[in-house]
């Protein structure tokens, strides 16, 4: 018998602005910290930037109308904040607002749910030069933002995501440097990561202030699975200290109020955290109408002892500074068995156990995952089609852990495969294919492969197809 998902689950593709869009100087837009970023020498891979990217400023009805064409009934998108407030402060500019109209008005024409991420990455440059996300400023300069696009398009948009994977914005953004603005300060990092809460916690606000009722507000985090190597002692508070830094640091604040008490321990060399102010806490925690988890591998720790200069190995980019303030002495492990593009390790028990783990800890809040997916080296053979059968494979596997999940009594409303399109991805520029859909860089021909077909059957049937034995 196929496994079936429930009626209504949401079948769904993810992409964000500054990775597709392209059109980085048309009708308003100025510089965000990924367009600064990507123009740095030595910052991506060939030098590469999200200028033109896959062009979907410009081919989005075609972008939408295919889709539709894959039986999809759910798109998630971010919206590029310098296209609609390009200083980060003041009114909106209304070409940029129109965009996303046109973009919503034909998502809703084909039948497919929008899903607004407002923050994925790209801080309007100015924001960064006031101090960017280490300043508190900037936290209340989104809360601005969210308003502006709850009134532009809270009447036709009903679900809502805050920030997609704060982590990667405050540890890769100004602790390992490997992403915009690609700071290196793990102070910085800690003080970031408190903005970033506390503009998740005003967004939230301001989105209901702007919005009708009937919307739902959610966060994306990139929660990890932190396994430790070994059952020793000293590995286990491996995980702790991680788990802490890669989770507890967003979700205990968000979900529960308060941030873990070892977390200041852990710190105390760094910082005494005077940057959370009284009422900060309350106004982060703001009731959620559901939870976005976005997974691709788990993590395995061990207990290590800091040796200068040596890079460590955490799945997120080389960098001679580490992302994990006070953690120096924790090691990354990268185990045997498959890896994706990426070097990701193949591991779909981690969604399952990420899924129970939310699932324990917030009982009744609606779960959807927001991202899933894995790069591959695809290529179109010579009749052009592209196969790709390690990626269906990869997405049997997890979706196979979602029902699981499910079936055990998890909450999962929905999953966005991540990504609709081959894109510009961050720092390694576009050596890395995430897409369900190829897409000829020169050409900008988009061109299904194989995995978007079978993901297709899922969409319009929701039952889940095996994958394909080679």
């Amino acid at each position: 018998m196929p496994e079936s998902f429930p009626p209504g689950f949401l079948w769904g593709a993810a992409t964000s602005a500054y990775q597709i869009e392209g059109a980085v100087r048309e009708d308003g837009r100025t510089p965000s910290i990924w367009d600064t970023f990507s123009h740095t020498p030595g910052k991506t891979a060939g030098g590469e930037t999200g200028d033109v990217a896959v062009d979907h400023y410009h081919r989005y009805r075609d972008d939408v109308a295919l889709m539709a064409e894959l039986g999809l009934t759910a798109y998630r998108f971010s919206v590029s904040w310098p296209r609609v407030q390009p200083t980060g402060r003041g009114p909106a500019v209304q070409r940029g607002l129109d965009f996303y109209r046109r973009l919503v008005d034909e998502l809703l024409d084909k039948g497919i749910k929008p899903a607004l991420t407002l923050y994925h990455w790209d801080l309007p440059q100015e924001l960064e030069d006031a101090g960017g996300w280490p300043e508190r400023e900037t936290a209340y300069r989104f809360a601005e933002y969210a308003h502006i696009m709850g009134e532009a398009l809270g009447d036709r948009v009903e679900q809502w995501i805050t920030l997609n994977e704060p982590w990667c914005s405050a540890f890769l953004g100004y602790g390992s440097g490997v992403h915009a603005p690609g700071r290196t300060d793990p102070l910085s990092t800690l003080r970031a990561a408190h903005h970033l809460n506390l503009a998740h916690g005003l967004g939230t606000k301001a989105l209901r202030a702007a919005m009708p009722a009937r919307n739902t507000v959610a966060v994306s985090l990139n929660s990890s699975v932190v396994r430790p190597l070994s059952p020793s002692p000293e590995d286990l508070d491996a995980v702790r200290r991680i788990d802490n830094l890669a989770n507890g640091i967003f979700h205990g604040p968000m979900l529960h109020g308060a941030y873990p008490q070892d977390l200041f321990t852990d710190t105390v060399r760094l910082t005494d955290w005077s940057y959370v102010q009284d009422g900060d806490l309350s106004t982060i925690h703001q009731p959620l109408d559901a939870l976005g988890l976005n997974y691709y591998t788990p993590t395995v720790v061990s207990a290590s002892p800091a040796v200068p200069g040596v890079r460590r190995l955490d799945g997120h980019g080389a960098s001679d500074h580490s992302p994990w303030p006070c953690a120096d002495d924790v090691a990354f492990h990268q185990l045997p068995g498959e890896r994706t593009e990426m070097g990701w390790s193949v591991d779909a028990t981690g969604l399952y156990d990420l899924i129970t783990r939310y699932t324990r800890d917030r009982p009744g809040l609606p779960i959807h995952i927001t991202e899933n997916g894995a790069a591959y080296d695809d290529k179109p053979g010579a009749d052009g089609t592209v196969h790709d059968p390690d990626r269906i494979r990869y997405l049997q596997a997890h979706l196979d852990a979602v029902h699981r999940a499910v079936q055990d009594g998890a909450d999962v409303r929905g999953y966005y495969l991540w990504s609709l399109l081959d894109n510009f991805e961050w720092s390694y520029g576009y050596s890395k294919r995430f897409g369900a859909v190829y897409v000829d860089y020169e050409t900008q021909v988009r061109t299904p492969k194989s995995s978007a077909y079978w993901y297709a059957g899922l969409a319009r049937t929701g039952e889940l197809p095996q994958a394909p034995t080679a």
